[in-house]
């Protein structure tokens, strides 16, 4: 397997993660819809804030991966994120995935203090889920109908890992 590189994110990469994003596996692992416009990465890639980090995985300098670490503001809450995640479909299963978490982990544990992380995963993505167990995470409950794609409602697990 080739090296998968993790940096952060540039306002520059917005193509790059765009076309992550217009996979139809990696897409369909999210809440956006399909044809989503350009610009819209570009705006979010552009808007630095301080309550995340996106992260981008690279091979050969091509980005591959995407994921993006949010704290909690909530004071009462501050002590944990979640997170979103997607690889590009002709990447799936080559370790883009596993090298993201560790980044996103290693950010969580040493340098945010987060002792919870939470997310949610879709009932039939079986990849994703095992991926995040390995990683420690636990389902925590299930969402009945919680989003509604491909002309049918789709069931999440909500899953947090605890530290």
């Amino acid at each position: 397997m080739r090296e998968v590189v993790i940096r952060h994110s540039e306002p520059e990469d917005y193509r790059a993660v765009h076309l992550v994003y217009s996979s139809p596996n990696a897409m369909a692992g999210t809440l956006g819809l399909p044809f989503s416009p350009e610009q819209d990465w570009r705006e979010k890639l552009s808007g630095r804030r301080d309550d995340s980090v996106t992260l981008v995985a690279c091979v050969d300098g091509e980005i591959v991966g995407h994921l993006a670490l949010m704290v909690y503001t909530n004071p009462r809450t501050r002590h944990s994120g979640h997170f979103g995640i997607a690889v590009r479909d002709d990447w799936r299963g080559e370790g883009v995935g596993t090298e993201l978490m560790r980044a996103a982990l290693d950010l969580a544990d040493n340098w945010l203090s987060l002792t919870r992380l939470d997310l949610r995963v879709y009932v039939d993505n079986t990849s994703a889920i095992a991926l995040y167990e390995r990683f420690g995470f636990e389902r925590e409950g299930t969402h009945r109908r919680f989003a509604f794609r491909n002309g049918e409602y789709v069931d999440a697990h909500v899953m947090a890992r605890l530290k």
